[in-house]
């Protein structure tokens, strides 16, 4: 699952046709997120690259929704489309609840389709493992929605570390002070929750609406594998009446010996964008992903420049029709970010911080909690890539 649109990156640029066959594709899951899903494809059926071969939702599209009236075919679950004769699929966009992500790309690609699964990957790093078993076993592809793969700033900055423009990289993490209201927790049953009905949920900052942070900072300092982290720390806590972690500091250290700090939080007093931070040697270079801006400085040079990008989804199709081509985001991509999930998954419950910490604003829907000072103490992290609790922020236990 994805940020709300007003989170996500710009829009993409329309994808060409491959070996001009358009491809048959189903959106599974039509609310919130998933509705952008489905204008991307109706983009990309205009443009004769793709069709809307289905839909599927437990909630049929109703009128005013843009699946509503487009002739694709309504199902209301993925089981009852794979198991209809009368409507071929090539691939399959899951916009569902993170349970569900392993379970229905599972079955999509041993029917035999491509997958497109939004973030986070899988609700445990087992699931993950899995999850690339199977892509190995069927020979399907699998992308992961980390949008930010598809950055070209994300490939910039990556070649401006290889040249050493910043120097030896000292350290990498990410500061992200974004605001959540009351109505964001309401979303769905699942939101905020940490498990639910007897499985793992894992819905909070570090591992969905900021998960970009953390999985982009890691592909930048060359983590892409679990194999490539050595250990997590966790500082979670939360001031929201939700049982995940709405503020919190992940520091990471990776087998190369990269140092990596995070510094998280729902809970500030206004929403900035996020950014990824690379420390050198001679210099730093901040990549907001959100407007996919890199900034370069150090004392030879200043740069701020701002990119485009490449949708998954034209990449998945571009992949198709190119073997030798891979994907931006490979689910064998997110297994360093999966340790960290881990690690918030097996950690322990995040500590509820203490009323004279937190200033409430808003009434209703809009109602939201602003943790005193937390700006800076998440930027803090991403510096000294130390925990809130190390830090002495006077809400940490």
């Amino acid at each position: 699952m994805t940020p709300p649109p007003s989170d996500t990156l710009p829009g993409p640029r329309p994808a060409r046709p491959g070996n001009g066959t358009a491809a048959r594709i189903a959106v599974v899951g039509l609310h919130g997120h998933g509705a952008s899903h489905v204008r991307r494809v109706l983009e990309l059926q205009r443009a004769g690259s793709a069709r809307l071969a289905a839909v599927v939702d437990p909630r049929e599209p109703a009128a005013g929704h843009d699946a509503h009236g487009t002739g694709a075919p309504w199902f209301p679950t993925l089981g009852d489309l794979l198991s209809s004769s009368a409507t071929p699929v090539d691939v399959v966009v899951l916009s569902t609840p993170i349970p569900t992500h392993l379970p229905l790309a599972r079955a999509a690609m041993e029917a035999g389709l491509d997958v497109l699964l939004e973030k986070p990957t899988t609700a445990s790093l087992a699931e993950h493992t899995e999850l690339v078993a199977v892509a190995e076993r069927t020979g399907r592809r699998c992308q992961v929605g980390f949008q930010t793969f598809g950055s070209h700033a994300v490939a910039a900055a990556a070649d401006l570390l290889a040249r050493g423009e910043i120097g030896d990289v000292v350290a990498l993490g990410a500061v992200g002070t974004w605001v959540r209201t009351a109505a964001y927790w309401a979303r769905a049953p699942w939101a905020g929750r940490r498990r639910m009905d007897g499985r793992d949920v894992v819905d909070g900052v570090v591992t969905n609406p900021l998960a970009h942070a953390v999985a982009t900072a890691l592909r930048l300092g060359g983590a892409t594998t679990a194999a490539d982290v050595a250990w997590v720390d966790t500082d979670l806590y939360r001031a929201n009446p939700i049982e995940a972690d709405d503020t919190s500091a992940v520091r990471v250290q990776d087998t190369a010996g990269h140092r990596y700090g995070f510094g998280l939080t729902l809970c500030a007093p206004e929403h900035t964008p996020a950014r990824v931070v690379v420390h050198g040697t001679r210099g730093e270079l901040a990549y907001e992903y959100g407007h996919d801006r890199l900034l370069l400085r150090t004392d030879a040079a200043q740069m701020d420049k701002t990119y485009g990008r490449t949708s998954l989804l034209d990449d998945l199709l571009a992949a198709r029709a190119d073997d030798s081509r891979s994907l931006l985001c490979d689910v064998r991509d997110t297994g360093a970010f999966m340790r960290v999930l881990e690690a918030v998954r097996t950690g322990a419950d995040p500590r509820p911080i203490a009323p004279e910490h937190v200033e409430w604003a808003g009434e209703g829907d809009e109602r939201r909690p602003v943790v005193r000072d937390v700006a800076r103490w998440c930027a803090d992290v991403a510096r000294t890539q130390r925990t809130f609790a190390e830090l002495g922020a006077p809400w940490a236990g």
